[in-house]
């Protein structure tokens, strides 16, 4: 027999100790300032009371009067607002109070009623059925009211999508073109300033205020076994919302194939914007979203985590896709830095991740992202490995115009100064290849300025990296007939990678004796050119009687004709030369004017008697205003010199 039944008295004494029972609950009922929960537990008892009077009645014929009554008056608060369309919440708390406590009497009537024995008693069948669909009404306006309440109150502020200065790093070698000039250098050195500074932090993604009421919503639909409702309307909401802010990330929704079939310029776009997206999304989103979820599902066990996965879980698998896309891919090496950046973005979030998805049924979360990450790091080798290659095995056909600064040396030193912002994880990543590079490269002497850094895995792989490039800067040397011409390319391209070098974080990984050394090899290069150019010019003004005071005047103009002959054509051939550099350019000019212009002056000061304008075609002024129009890389001839132009 039920407790209920148990409790039915026997004798008219006990039935007024029940009747002062349930005038005592009324009673109290009344009173303003009880807690929720006291006021639960007298609702509780006071339709209890009344359905052991309500049986003791129907024992006597009166039926469930009473019950009856107390479930017209419910019915009453909870069918008006079927009529009015106004949301109960926005109306008021005493008006949501009132909604939620007819709620919980209308789940008491029907505990109790079906606590009782049936026994064929129709009344009570009726009375469970009406109640029954009341609540069930009650529960659809309640996840109406839930759904509005957070569509109403879902904060749309937060971190979009702001491509940052590396976002520009699309560096793709062309002979004619070179993406990664300078200025994409330094501004990607301000790469962590500007994509780290969303750095883990949690956001309130409903107001504090609201909590509240969707908890007392929860309370009840879990209460009256409607868990699932809640959980699917809960789910649904923010699900929506997770996706909004993702749309708003400039995130599109795509598959493995389309990443695989996407040109390098789009991809690289996306790939920083996956960059991007998984420090919001994970540092911000999901840390929020997270603890939304426990602050409304705390208290109901395991629903917390299952309705996170399942808000996160669509956002999450189109990041997974995109990088595993990325990792199975053709490793390129103008992917490198991006994934350098996917790989750097992953491993500082693995331990997040980890703690998101804590629970068992995160597990394939943290699993999916923790091969990931080895993947990209499987990628990221690779990517500077075809790196190494592409650089070793550039070919060219022709030579490159004037003998100025190839663009591959351009590609390969503003390419590889950004390297020193990936320091540890390259070091990391090369760890496993680093004796046999090692072994390749001569490493650099203690000086001023070596550390640790010189000697790293890094450090290593880079010297071997600029060392293949100075032997296909060689290769590429020979394509000029000239010889003066290869010492003038191999000169401007040594003492390019020495600058880069000098005047970057490549410093510390290359150390002074690198600097040292490589100096001297472009300080060769000149001397090399001046000795192939001008000796055999200068030469020409050698006195072949040194024991005489002077030449005949036939002599003197014969020298004369020969010196001017041989300048010309180096004029006309070298001002079509290129020396980039202003202060190099000026510095080999100088030196070659020491040389040619002393020599001239020294000549016709040996032979005054002969000097004048029949015999002199260029004087000592005019060989010093020529040699100022070598190297500028545009063809001059006598008539448009600096000279003839100024007289």
């Amino acid at each position: 027999m039920d407790e209920c039944q148990s409790a039915i008295p026997a004798h008219d004494g006990d039935l007024h100790v029940v009747a002062a029972a349930h005038h005592i609950v009324k009673a109290l009922g009344t009173t303003k300032n009880l807690s929720d929960d006291l006021r639960k537990i007298l609702i509780d008892l006071d339709a209890h009371l009344s359905l052991i009077t309500s049986n003791i009645d129907s024992k006597g014929g009166k039926g469930f009067v009473e019950v009856e009554e107390r479930l017209k008056r419910v019915e009453r608060k909870i069918v008006i607002w079927e009529s009015d369309r106004i949301m109960i919440w926005d109306s008021g708390p005493k008006e949501a109070s009132d909604y939620l406590e007819a709620v919980d009497e209308v789940q008491t009537l029907i505990d109790s009623l079906r606590g009782l024995s049936m026994n064929e008693n129709q009344k009570q069948k009726e009375l469970l059925h009406r109640a029954s669909s009341l609540l069930q009404m009650a529960m659809s306006r309640l996840e109406e009211e839930l759904i509005h309440m957070l569509v109403k109150h879902k904060q749309q502020s937060g971190p979009t999508y702001m491509p940052s200065p590396s976002s520009q790093r699309n560096v793709v070698y062309n002979e004619s073109v070179v993406s990664l000039d300078n200025e994409s250098a330094k501004e990607a050195s301000s790469k962590n300033s500007c994509s780290d500074g969303c750095g883990e932090y949690i956001v309130d993604l409903v107001p504090e205020h609201v909590i509240p009421d969707i908890k007392s919503i929860a309370k009840v639909m879990f209460a009256s076994d409607y868990g699932q409702e809640f959980c699917e309307a809960f789910i649904g909401v923010r699900k929506e919302a997770l996706e909004q802010h993702f749309d708003i990330l400039e995130n599109g929704k795509l598959s493995i194939e389309d990443v695989l079939k996407m040109e390098w310029c789009s991809l690289s776009t996306e790939m920083n914007k996956w960059t991007w997206s998984m420090k919001i999304i994970f540092g911000v989103y999901l840390m929020s979203e997270k603890r939304l979820c426990g602050q409304v599902l705390g208290e109901f066990g395991s629903v917390n985590s299952f309705c996170f996965l399942e808000i996160a879980k669509t956002t999450i698998l189109c990041l997974l896709n995109f990088g595993e896309a990325v990792a199975m891919g053709p490793q390129e090496p103008e992917k490198l830095l991006r994934l350098l950046d996917m790989y750097e973005t992953l491993a500082d979030l693995v331990i997040d991740i980890d703690a998101l998805f804590s629970e068992d049924g995160g597990s394939f979360v943290r699993l999916e992202f923790h091969k990931l990450l080895e993947g990209l790091a499987d990628s990221v080798k690779a990517a500077f490995n075809a790196f190494g290659v592409a650089v070793s095995s550039n070919g060219s056909l022709y030579p490159f115009p004037g003998g100025g600064v190839h663009p591959l040396s351009k590609y390969v030193m503003n390419y590889i100064s950004m390297f020193p912002e990936y320091c540890s994880t390259l070091n990391l990543l090369l760890e496993d290849q680093h004796s046999d590079v090692a072994s390749l490269v001569s490493e650099p002497q203690c000086g001023p300025t070596a550390s640790l850094s010189t000697s790293c895995p890094m450090a290593c792989h880079l010297r071997s990296i600029t060392s293949s490039l100075e032997s296909n800067l060689h290769k590429k040397s020979k394509l000029y007939k000239d010889e003066a011409l290869q010492h003038i390319f191999l000169m401007n391209n040594l003492h390019y990678m020495v600058q880069k070098v000098k005047g970057s974080e490549l410093r510390p990984f290359f150390g002074d004796e690198w600097i040292r050394k490589h100096n001297a090899k472009f300080q060769q290069h000149e001397m090399n050119y001046e000795r192939v150019t001008w000796s055999s010019v200068v030469l020409l003004l050698k006195d072949d009687n040194p024991g005489s005071s002077s030449l005949s005047k036939s002599a003197f103009k014969e020298k004369c004709k020969g010196f001017s002959v041989a300048f010309e054509e180096v004029y006309k051939n070298q001002t079509s030369w290129c020396i980039p550099d202003p202060q190099l350019r000026e510095d080999l000019r100088i030196s070659t004017s020491l040389k040619v212009v002393h020599a001239y002056r020294t000549f016709l000061g040996r032979n005054p008697a002969h000097v004048d304008d029949k015999c002199i075609k260029h004087t000592v002024e005019d060989v010093e205003k020529l040699l100022l129009d070598l190297f500028e890389g545009s063809p001059r001839s006598l008539r448009n010199s600096r000279r003839m132009m100024k007289t």
